[in-house]
């Protein structure tokens, strides 16, 4: 095909077999213009992602599974797309592994799973978004 196809999954959801198993067809069919991105924070729902089900190490196993494994900081926009680029050039699945930090700048959010799936109240809206508007700030400068 001629146009390319993104699948974004996270860390918790890919202890899930259907993952794999779409993984060992898109090697079979040869689907190079597949391009899958895992948000590594190392959290799901239940807990740490080492503690509810380990997953690593995630590069070994998306290689043995018939990938072409890119890992990056998924929160380095620039590193973002040059995996996305690469990705476009391989000629099997592609998995990029992006390694992040949920709730990243936020300060009462981050690295907490407890906030999968849970809006913030007013007075943590406000929070929040002068956390985020002081890191834009220093970016800006």
């Amino acid at each position: 095909a001629d146009y390319r196809v993104y699948a974004i999954l996270g860390d918790g959801e890919i202890a899930e077999g259907q993952v794999w198993e779409a993984f060992m067809a898109a090697a079979k069919y040869k689907l190079d213009n597949l391009c899958a991105i895992v948000d590594v924070n190392g959290l799901q729902i239940d807990g740490a992602t080492k503690d509810v089900m380990p997953t690593e190490p995630l590069d070994e196993k998306f290689k043995s599974f018939g990938a072409h494994v890119i890992t990056i900081d998924g929160h380095d926009f620039e590193q973002i797309e040059n995996a996305l680029k690469e990705a476009a050039t391989v000629d099997k699945p592609v998995a990029i592994i992006a390694k992040t930090v949920k709730g990243k700048g936020v300060s009462f959010m981050e690295n907490q799973c407890g906030w999968h799936g849970v809006a913030p109240n007013d007075e943590q809206y406000e929070i929040a978004m002068a956390d985020l508007n002081k890191i834009l700030a220093e970016l800006e400068a």
